[in-house]
C-alpha cells in the first residue's frame, strides 16, 4: 500500500510537472543552488533535496546515504533501486563520479508541501565530459520526502532524461 502511495504521489507530482507554467527559474550550478522563495527550496523538505545534490556532487557517500529513508525506492534509467543501502552500495558511486563532472544547471523546480509529506519536482540541464563523451542534455527529478522522527528524509526518487 506505501508502495503504491508513494508511486501515486510521484505520478502526481511528474504530471504537475509537465502541466505547470509557473516553476521557478535559476542559472546556477548545482553545487550553488540559489531559488526563488516561491519555488519552495528555502523549506526544510527542500533544504534536504538540495543537501543531497550537493552531497552526491561533492563526493560525500556518508551525507547523501544519511539523507535518504533506509527504504528508499529510486527508478533511474530503467532499473530499479530498493534501499538506501543498495543504492549507496552499487549506483551512488556512479552517480557521484557523474555529477563531479558536469556543470548542472537548475531550470526548473519545485517543493511542495502536504503535511508530513514533500514532493520536489524539477529540470536540470548539464554539461561538460564524462568518460571522454561530451554531455549536453537536460534531466528530469521527482522525489518524495517523509517527516519522520522530526526528520525529513527521501523516500522516493524517480531521475529521468
Amino acid at each position: 500500500m506505501k508502495y503504491i502511495q508513494i508511486t501515486l504521489v510521484a505520478f502526481s507530482a511528474l504530471t504537475w510537472l509537465i502541466a505547470s507554467p509557473s516553476m521557478a527559474h535559476s542559472n546556477e550550478s548545482s553545487s550553488h543552488r540559489t531559488y526563488p522563495k516561491d519555488s519552495g527550496a528555502e523549506t526544510e523538505p527542500g533544504k534536504v533535496v538540495t543537501q543531497f545534490h550537493k552531497a552526491i556532487k561533492r563526493g560525500n557517500k556518508k551525507k547523501a546515504r544519511y539523507l535518504l529513508d533506509d527504504n528508499v525506492l529510486i527508478f533511474e534509467g530503467g532499473r530499479v533501486e530498493k534501499s538506501a543501502d543498495e543504492y549507496s552500495n552499487h549506483h551512488m558511486l556512479s552517480d557521484m563520479k557523474y555529477a563531479s563532472k558536469l556543470h548542472t544547471e537548475v531550470l526548473e523546480h519545485k517543493v511542495t508541501l502536504v503535511g508530513d509529506m514533500a514532493y520536489s519536482v524539477s529540470r536540470t540541464k548539464s554539461t561538460g565530459q564524462s568518460k571522454g563523451r561530451f554531455i549536453n542534455k537536460e534531466g528530469m527529478e521527482s522525489m518524495v520526502l517523509l517527516k519522520k522522527g522530526g526528520r525529513w528524509k527521501i523516500s522516493h526518487i524517480h531521475w529521468s532524461n
